[in-house]
């Protein structure tokens, strides 16, 4: 990108990817050399770039000259996977991108071995997970390396496994041993511990933060500072598989065979289906989306009712086939998203949902997919509002609306002027033909979900639930 606000139209995605543990790389210009921190008010000119990229990216250095070009790009790769996954940035000024100068390409590019647990803090958590009558195991985007041996844990634990938005699919959702948040929920009143792998654990300790410092827990995290901000009782710092092969090893010998849960688990997910079925009509788009989604293919969230509802009632198979902002939640992201996850998985079925307010932080992107052929199926739910401030306004505010009512185009007049299919429905039963023919095309398509303002369930209940909202006695 060019510098200034070109680097600053890129921040809300970098932040993204630093929120999302995403290895991204930013190569940005800057002003001349002999003029920088000046305050000239040259073109382009910010106050301090390099500080501004530090704020969002795990790596951020300045090119001064060619021969350290080969250095900082593989510092800058090295720095996005090692440890915690976190974008990267690159900057150089305008008069370096011109110069030539002879280089050494002969740079360390290998990779450093995650950290090793220590054997005393492996046996201790085995120890202490091997004493829980009631574990259950979160995982997060730290976790997408490590599903088949957390599987493997879930089994000889005989734990249910959850995730949030990040880690969806770790366990896919077909197995007995994943539980849908919603699920989960249902099991927490008798949880006695929390296995935390790769996650920030948002879940029990912001949405569930009834009794959670009342349950031990146990973390696997590559990143240290993750120990302090939420302190376990007892952390491995380590890579999640690392973490988990050695936890089964050390439990292998302390435990004996348990008696097997899946029909138990399978009773939670019931109770959860039953419950959120009233979040209507999200929850009957999604089921449709989900019917005709294949298995292996991605879908891709961004804020909106129907991506609120998704969290906790979207079935996924796969590691990183929910494709998420994570905790920035910026309209504006699926839409974008999604073209780069169709053009990295060309073979797949690629869906993104957005509301008409996101969608329309983005819409100049049809121009892209129209041009490189994308088939992106884009469906958005337009209610003509920013439903979440609406709900919200006339909740708390005293039905005072400021900024939360829109006036939208013709999605579907709009898609076909650039050149893609354009379509509208007002069912889920409509949705179900016009989604199949649209992962039939060979371009973008527009899926227009005409709804009424104000008529979506809220899904509250089901992100932030409390206690009251539990299925206490059914279980025994």
């Amino acid at each position: 990108v060019v510098p200034g606000p070109g680097m600053l139209n890129s921040a809300a995605a970098l932040c993204t990817a630093y929120g999302s543990n995403t290895p991204v790389l930013c190569i940005t210009g800057n002003i001349m050399s002999h003029l920088l921190g000046k305050g000239r008010g040259q073109l382009h000119e910010l106050p301090d770039q390099l500080a501004t990229l530090h704020g969002f990216t795990g790596y951020a250095e300045r090119i001064n000259h060619p021969h350290e070009a080969p250095k900082i790009v593989a510092e800058s790769f090295r720095a996005m996977h090692q440890g915690r996954i976190r974008p990267a940035a690159i900057e150089a000024p305008w008069d370096v991108f011109g110069m030539k100068g002879d280089i050494n390409v002969n740079v360390d590019r290998d990779m450093p071995p995650p950290p090793k647990p220590l054997t005393t803090d492996i046996e201790a958590a085995a120890k202490q997970i091997a004493k829980a009558k009631h574990p259950l195991i979160v995982v997060g985007a730290g976790a997408y390396g490590a599903a088949r041996e957390i599987l493997k844990l879930a089994k000889l634990l005989q734990a249910p496994v959850t995730a949030h938005r990040s880690g969806k699919g770790v366990v896919s959702d077909d197995s007995p041993y994943a539980l849908l948040s919603a699920a989960a929920w249902e099991y927490w009143s008798k949880c006695d511990l929390v296995i935390g792998i790769g996650s920030r654990l948002d879940l029990i300790h912001f949405r569930w933060a009834w009794r959670a410092q009342d349950v031990p827990m146990v973390r696997i995290d590559i990143d240290p500072t993750e120990m302090v901000r939420l302190k376990p009782d007892i952390g491995l710092v380590t890579d999640s598989k690392v973490g988990t092969r050695a936890l089964i090893k050390s439990l292998q010998n302390i435990i004996t065979l348990r008696k097997n849960r899946e029909a138990e688990f399978e009773k939670y997910a019931n109770i959860a289906r039953k419950k959120i079925e009233k979040v209507q009509p999200q929850i009957g788009y999604l089921k449709v989306i989900r019917e005709i989604l294949p298995k292996d293919g991605f879908f891709v969230e961004e804020i909106c009712q129907v991506g609120f509802t998704a969290r906790f009632a979207f079935p996924v198979y796969e590691p990183r086939q929910y494709v998420t902002c994570g905790y920035q939640d910026n309209l504006g992201f699926g839409f974008h998203t999604a073209l780069g996850v169709k053009i990295g998985n060309p073979d797949k079925a690629v869906v993104s949902i957005s509301g008409d307010g996101g969608f329309m932080f983005g819409v100049q992107e049809l121009a892209t997919a129209v041009q490189y052929q994308i088939n992106v199926v884009c469906i958005i739910f337009n209610n003509n509002a920013y439903g979440n401030v609406r709900r919200d306004q006339t909740k708390n505010y005293d039905g005072r609306l400021l900024g939360a009512d829109l006036i939208n185009p013709d999605f579907v007049k709009l898609a076909e002027s650039f050149g893609a299919v354009g379509m509208r429905v007002n069912t889920p039963e409509e949705l179900r033909p016009a989604l199949k023919q649209g992962l039939k095309a060979k371009g973008p398509v527009i899926i227009e979900v005409a709804l009424q303002r104000g008529e979506q369930t809220s899904p509250w209940e089901f992100i932030h639930p409390a206690p009251h909202l539990l299925s206490l006695g059914l279980l025994q």
